[in-house]
């Protein structure tokens, strides 16, 4: 398989038409099924949310689309394509290049994934340094921090991650994310430990990003009104499977599976959702 990470990208630019990604996964720990036949495809500077309940698959499916779920005791059949190739055909070598590079990860706990011990300006080189043997454009840092509305000073390059806030440390994430400036972006519940100023400044900088730099993004979350205000797709995760997929105002304004009228009929009242998915820019 040619190493999908030897393109330029000008040469990496999909199609308008051609997804970025396409997957059909069903996945296992042991015995237990833990996805379903799971499908969903993602356009470049296309949101799609994916929702569901704790222990739904979620995550799983964001590990398995990273090509890390058997580090997790995991295994998955079906497919999973990114600009057209199939990644499961793919070596650890070439996953590794792959990850950082073509698909940016944002992980819920920004303590338990930066090295608290090091410096801001640290992490930026060593995220720069895994997929890059030339020195990093001059202002890069300075760049992608003020991208995600972090000060861009020679202090805050000098702090540790352990000084960091909690918001400081997610967007933090995020700079790191798409540093290389990724095909598609994988957010798993980023803001669900967030206050909700710092929820909706995380968002700000999520949406954003995902239209002035066309990258594809997958939000995975629990929270209806965070996806409700960003997303362009939902699809709903229940048991395993997609059992519902749509726009947000087909999603939230008039669900069609019980277990998603259920979803929508325990959040806030049917105007907050009307005016919220007015704001979505569905292309």
């Amino acid at each position: 398989m040619a190493s999908l990470t030897d393109r330029t990208t000008a040469d990496r630019t999909t199609a308008a038409n051609a997804p970025v990604m396409e997957f059909r996964l069903s996945a296992w720990y042991g015995d237990r099924q833990v996805l379903d036949e799971a499908a969903g495809e993602l356009r470049s500077g296309e949101c799609l949310s994916l929702v569901g309940l704790s222990g739904s698959g979620k995550s799983t499916l964001a590990l398995a689309l990273l090509g890390l779920i058997r580090y997790r005791g995991g295994r998955i059949s079906g497919s999973i394509r990114l600009c057209g190739k199939e990644l499961r055909e793919a070596s650890e070598r070439e996953l590794r290049d792959i990850r950082g590079r073509l698909v940016g990860y944002v992980p819920q706990n920004a303590a338990a994934a930066l090295n608290n011990r090091l410096r801001v300006k640290a992490l930026l080189e060593e995220t720069w340094r895994a997929h890059e043997k030339r020195p990093p454009p001059d202002g890069l840092w300075q760049e992608l921090l003020r991208s995600v509305q972090l000060p861009a000073n020679s202090d805050f390059l000098e702090q540790r991650a352990g000084e960091l806030s909690t918001g400081q440390g997610q967007r933090l994430l995020i700079a790191l994310a798409v540093m290389h400036n990724p095909q598609l972006l994988i957010a798993d519940e980023p803001t669900s430990a967030l206050d909700a100023i710092t929820q909706m400044a995380i968002l700000n900088r999520f949406r954003d990003l995902n239209r002035r730099r066309n990258i594809a993004l997958l939000f995975i979350s629990h929270d209806l009104l965070s996806v409700a205000s960003i997303s362009a797709r939902v699809s709903i995760l229940h048991k395993g499977r997609i059992v519902e997929s749509g726009t947000p105002a087909e999603i939230f304004l008039a669900p069609q599976h019980p277990f998603t009228q259920e979803l929508v009929a325990a959040m806030p009242a049917k105007p907050v959702f009307e005016e919220m998915t007015s704001r979505v820019d569905p292309h």
